[in-house]
């Protein structure tokens, strides 16, 4: 008896959406060499190596309508990568892949950003904790074969992705430290 070796596995996703976003969440911890790629029409690629034998990981997503590729936000973590997809039009989607069929069994609803359609305030990311998460676009990103390879020795705990010029934990830490001291105000009146 002989089987084929698939020569690249996908890896786990998770999505949820608001009327104008769409969350999608690619679950593959220490990722190397990833790639994003998203297209106006609603083509989501991605590509990694992953695991101590550096299998290759490959999606390849026709989502259910058209994006905004130049609002859309993206954060390549340890754990995963994660990105925030404006859409074209500010409505709700029925799903999140064109055609009939069911989705493929590594695409899943993430319930833990999940909000019904009736409870969607239209207040952009509502009470979504994204941990300090800073976020790079999708367009000044240079998603793809031109993106910054980081060393393999290159460990980041904070989960955090900055572009050239931007300082990192310190404006994250001043603007939780803003938050937290606003959240005292309201809290004492």
């Amino acid at each position: 008896m002989s089987y084929l070796k698939p020569c690249s596995r996908h890896p786990e996703l998770k999505w949820a959406q608001r009327k104008d976003k769409v969350f999608i969440t690619v679950l593959l911890p220490d990722a190397k060499d990833a790639k994003v790629n998203l297209e106006p029409d609603g083509i989501f690629t991605f590509s990694a190596k992953a695991g101590a034998e550096n299998h290759p990981y490959e999606l390849k997503l026709e989502l259910f309508d058209k994006v905004n590729v130049e609002e859309s936000k993206i954060n390549i973590g340890v754990r995963n990568i994660f990105c925030i997809l404006e859409k074209a039009e500010k409505e709700w989607w029925k799903k999140l892949l064109r055609g009939d069929g069911k989705p493929p069994h590594y695409v899943k609803v993430d319930w833990d950003k999940w909000v019904d359609e009736d409870e969607d305030t239209g207040g952009g990311m509502g009470d979504l904790d994204l941990g300090g998460m800073d976020f790079s676009k999708f367009g000044g990103m240079g998603m793809g074969d031109d993106m910054p390879e980081m060393p393999d020795d290159f460990e980041d705990s904070d989960d955090e992705v900055t572009k050239p010029g931007e300082s990192s934990a310190g404006e994250a830490e001043g603007a939780g430290k803003k938050e937290d001291e606003a959240g005292k105000k309201e809290g004492s009146h």
